[in-house]
């Protein structure tokens, strides 16, 4: 019983410590990171690229902060940190379909404790983990701080990491620049980066950048996310 009470309160003040670091500096490696620089090396069909670069949210377009809201979680500034309408009804719709693709439930606030804290592998023991970690972002970072975190260190494509190495690779111009349509053809290639991107657009990106576009129109987030004057 000892060592159980101890290592609970050693896990609690690590996690603590670098949920609070993290409000603060920027997490240098994440474990998918990680974890794809090890495939890459060990997949000889696979160039080795890692290209990933940090810029704070004043220097990211309004337009991808909008899309990325529109295309994953359009509640984001209401809830806080799940959505449980969604998550039911991704749950009905899984387990009516049992066998076909997984329809997700995650907010962009679940998204983000996943890929900054915890690898991506789908464990009962995993999702606890992210609600934990959600819970802990939501309460220590704020809003602001989680889309901030989220646009740079989300999986964009093979080796590409964050929304300025993505505009860079994609556009040739920063993530500053993106126009409305840029802004949708990330958002939309983030549910599988690696095989839907600007690079590889099939009729069925191209409906889904124009279902996007629509929605961004009834998305205005970017005061909400920018540092009050």
């Amino acid at each position: 019983m000892k060592f159980f009470r101890m290592f609970f309160i050693v896990f609690v003040a690590v996690t603590l410590f670098f949920t609070l670091l993290y409000k603060f500096v920027n997490p240098p490696l994440t474990p998918l990171m990680a974890q794809r620089f090890v495939e890459q090396i060990f997949d000889e069909e696979k160039e080795v690229r890692f290209k990933r670069d940090y810029v704070p949210i004043e220097d990211i377009s309004p337009n991808l902060i909008n899309a990325v809201v529109a295309s994953e979680d359009g509640k984001f500034m209401q809830h806080s940190g799940f959505d449980f309408e969604e998550l039911k009804r991704s749950y009905k719709s899984n387990k009516a379909n049992k066998g076909k693709k997984i329809r997700g439930g995650s907010t962009i606030s679940m998204q983000t404790a996943k890929n900054a804290f915890l690898f991506p592998h789908r464990t009962y023991v995993r999702k606890a983990f992210e609600a934990y970690f959600t819970k802990l972002i939501e309460l220590m970072w704020g809003k602001k701080r989680i889309m901030e975190v989220y646009l740079n260190i989300i999986e964009f494509g093979d080796g590409i990491y964050g929304c300025e190495a993505a505009a860079q690779h994609y556009f040739n111009k920063s993530a500053k620049e993106l126009t409305k349509t840029e802004a949708a053809q990330l958002a939309v290639s983030l549910p599988n980066p690696r095989k839907f991107n600007p690079n590889n657009r099939t009729q069925y990106f191209n409906k889904r950048v124009r279902t996007i576009k629509a929605r961004m129109y009834k998305v205005d987030l970017s005061k909400k996310t920018k540092p009050k004057k």
